[in-house]
């Protein structure tokens, strides 16, 4: 008869390790880059051997794809959580919740940004499909849902602009279209314009670019999110 406790040790072991050489990954990738995420590297930084690392992951690569899935999933799982607890009928709060959980999300875990949204892995081959289908594919409709909750007031305040289904990745519209059809093109390309206009401002703070511009990045976020609201001409609080 096995020895289910002996079994037990085992895979708790097995999951603790694989854990660590995660976070070891992430750390070396913070300190030296995203070169320095390398299987030898990390099995030296942790004191083991190169053939004890390969039996957790057989190459870089699918250590890689396994940091990205765990990074997507975390900020997916985020963000979701934020709109979710957001009152449906207070789109401004809807939207500035998910912008301040998307930030917030960025700085405690910087060198998870930096590897789904910033420096690439020298030769990394994501798998068919890509490395997060599913994560990714929920924060994307997370964007569009912003978007969708600012549309009616950002057409009236800026118009719609010339934009049809031909401007857009086909791939973009197979994830947007299905869960907002109502949202026209140009609603999709707000849903880029926000995108970039909150990625831009976190990205500057991730990499540091604003530690020599301002001691409040805090405070020029909050500001620049609530200005970025107001343009959007939307309600600010429930029933307003």
């Amino acid at each position: 008869m096995a020895d289910t406790r002996s079994t037990g040790r085992r895979e708790r072991l097995r999951i603790e390790t694989t854990a660590e050489i995660k976070r070891t990954a992430l750390e070396l990738m913070g300190s030296g880059g995203p070169d320095a995420i390398a299987l030898r590297a990390i099995a030296r930084e942790m004191g083991m051997t190169a053939n004890a690392i390969y039996g957790y992951f057989a190459t870089r690569d699918d250590l890689v794809t396994a940091l990205i899935v765990d990074v997507y999933t975390a900020l997916a799982d985020t963000v979701d959580a934020a709109w979710a607890a957001s009152a449906q009928d207070a789109p401004a709060e809807r939207i500035q919740a998910w912008a301040r959980a998307f930030r917030t999300w960025a700085l405690a875990n910087p060198e998870g940004f930096r590897l789904i949204y910033g420096d690439p892995v020298p030769g990394y081959r994501a798998p068919a499909g890509g490395a997060a289908p599913d994560a990714a594919r929920r924060v994307c409709i997370g964007i569009a849902a912003l978007a969708d909750a600012a549309w009616s007031g950002a057409e009236q305040a800026h118009g719609g602009g010339d934009f049809g289904w031909d401007d857009f990745d086909p791939g973009l519209l197979d994830k947007v279209r299905p869960a907002f059809p109502a949202l026209p093109p140009a609603g999709v390309a707000l849903a880029l314009r926000m995108w970039g206009h909150l990625h831009g401002l976190v990205a500057l703070e991730i990499y540091g670019h604003l530690r020599a511009q301002t001691l409040s990045p805090d405070k020029l976020f909050h500001a620049e999110l609530a200005q970025w609201v107001r343009s959007l001409n939307i309600r600010t609080s429930a029933g307003a």
